[in-house]
C-alpha cells in the first residue's frame, strides 16, 4: 500500500484532455500541465491514455491511469477492458482505474478480470463506482481502492456539485481507501470530502482544463458567442 500512502490526504490533479479541439491532447503539452500540478503541490496524478501516462509516471508521483474508451453495446466508458488494463500497467500506472458500477461490459469481461489483471501487472485497482453498493461490491471483488468518480454520471441529471455525502457513507462502510472525485471545484469541497473519510481528493476540470474555466468566464460577458455559452 505504499502507492496508497502516498496520496493519503493529499491533492491528486487529473491532468486530461475533455474537449477534442484541446491542444493538451499533445503529450508533451499535457506533460506541462501536469508538471505545473506537482509543482503545485500535488501529490499524484490521474491521466487519460497510454502515452499520457508512460509520460506522467517520469514526474516521480503515483500515477492513476485509465483509458477513456466508447466500446458498441456497453456504456462502460472508463477502462472498459483487461486488454487496456494490460496497457496501462505496461506503461506504468501503479493505479489502474476503471468503471466499476454494475452496467454490463461488452464481451461480458468481470470486473474481477481487470482487477486481476491489474494485480498481475503489479498496480493497486481504483474502483470508479457510482453508489455504495457498487462500491462494497468492487471490494468483494478484490478493488484496493474505490472513487466517487462517477456518483452522478450515471443517471438522467448530473448535480451541479459533489457528492460529500456519498464519499462519508463509502467511507463508513468500505474497508479501502475512499477517493473523493467528481465536481470538486473549491477549497472548501475539498476540506469537506476529507472531513467526510476521503484518503485523498482528485480535481480534475477546476484545475487542469483551462477550455472549460475561461468558458466560464466568457460566459458572463456581454457578447458571447453560442459556441461559448
Amino acid at each position: 500500500m505504499n502507492v496508497a500512502e502516498a496520496i493519503r490526504g493529499r491533492l491528486v490533479v487529473s491532468c486530461q484532455a475533455q474537449d477534442p479541439r484541446s491542444p493538451f491532447l499533445d503529450t508533451a503539452h499535457m506533460m506541462a500541465m501536469a508538471t505545473a500540478a506537482v509543482l503545485g503541490g500535488a501529490a499524484g496524478l490521474r491521466g487519460q491514455g497510454v502515452a499520457h501516462v508512460r509520460a506522467m509516471v517520469t514526474l516521480g508521483v503515483p500515477v492513476v491511469g485509465l483509458v477513456k474508451r466508447h466500446v458498441p453495446g456497453s456504456p462502460v466508458y472508463i477502462t472498459p477492458s483487461r486488454a487496456d488494463v494490460v496497457a496501462l500497467t505496461g506503461a506504468g500506472a501503479q493505479i489502474v482505474a476503471a468503471d466499476a458500477t454494475d452496467r454490463p461490459r461488452a464481451g461480458g469481461e468481470r470486473l474481477a478480470d481487470l482487477i486481476a489483471a491489474t494485480h498481475a501487472g503489479g498496480a493497486l485497482f481504483m474502483a470508479d463506482v457510482d453508489s455504495v453498493d457498487s462500491a462494497l461490491a468492487a471490494v468483494d471483488a478484490g478493488a484496493d481502492l474505490v472513487g466517487t468518480t462517477l456518483a452522478g454520471y450515471t443517471g438522467t441529471t448530473v448535480p451541479d456539485g459533489p457528492d460529500v455525502d456519498l464519499v462519508a457513507a463509502i467511507s463508513r462502510w468500505c474497508p479501502v481507501p475512499v477517493v473523493a472525485e467528481g465536481r470538486y471545484r473549491t477549497p472548501a469541497q475539498v476540506a469537506a470530502a476529507f472531513d467526510g473519510g476521503a484518503w485523498a481528493v482528485v480535481v480534475g476540470t477546476a484545475i487542469s482544463d483551462p477550455v472549460h474555466t475561461t468558458r466560464r468566464f466568457a460566459s458572463a460577458c456581454p457578447h458571447v458567442p453560442v459556441e461559448s455559452r
